[in-house]
């Protein structure tokens, strides 16, 4: 059985990746994909207060969790949409790890600070300030195979791109890089 093939969307919170997910879902005729999102899994949490120490392992088991489900489904032959925040460097070097690399289309997905800002206070359901302490941290890794920036698109039409660009994934990959870089090469890899 052949791997299935991994759509990773990388970007700050509230910068458009469950939307371009969604419009992926509508608009990918070529197998059967399924949306994986790391805020899905952390809804599925118990809801009692925790304090920070155990909210922090808490999140990192789920991460953890998180990417081995994504590796499990793609494994299994399922095609898959996953909508993450790498703001912490072990997220990716997890990532990196877990998934096989030459199956991920890895796509950053950028927006402009002051449209991060206006779309988390509508949103209302994030802490205020989160994508702007994310900003410069989800893309620290800078390598993509593809990046699009919903300030200048919408979400269909980096959709569209991203569907367009997945026959043509480049060899290697993005995550094969920065497999290569680090994790097997001897440099020191990215920090926890």
């Amino acid at each position: 059985m052949a791997s299935g093939r991994i759509i990773f969307l990388n970007g700050t919170s509230s910068s458009g990746k469950s939307s371009i997910a969604r419009e992926l879902l509508d608009i990918l005729d070529d197998g059967v994909f399924f949306h994986l999102a790391v805020d899905a899994f952390n809804a599925m949490r118990s809801k009692r207060e925790l304090g920070a120490e155990e909210l922090d392992a808490a999140l990192r088991r789920t991460r953890m969790g998180f990417h081995r489900s994504i590796a499990a489904m793609a494994e299994a032959g399922n095609d898959i949409v996953v909508d993450h925040v790498l703001s912490e460097p072990w997220r990716l070097l997890d990532c990196l790890t877990v998934l096989r690399p030459e199956d991920v289309l890895f796509v950053g997905v950028h927006c402009p600070l002051d449209e991060l800002a206006r779309r988390e206070l509508a949103r209302g359901d994030r802490p205020s300030g989160l994508s702007a302490h994310q900003y410069g941290l989800v893309h620290a890794h800078g390598d993509y195979d593809l990046e699009c920036d919903t300030g200048t698109a919408s979400p269909h039409e980096c959709a569209q791109r991203i569907k367009a660009y997945l026959p043509h994934r480049p060899s290697p990959t993005a995550f094969t890089r920065l497999r290569r870089r680090h994790l097997t090469d001897g440099r020191e890899p990215l920090t926890a």
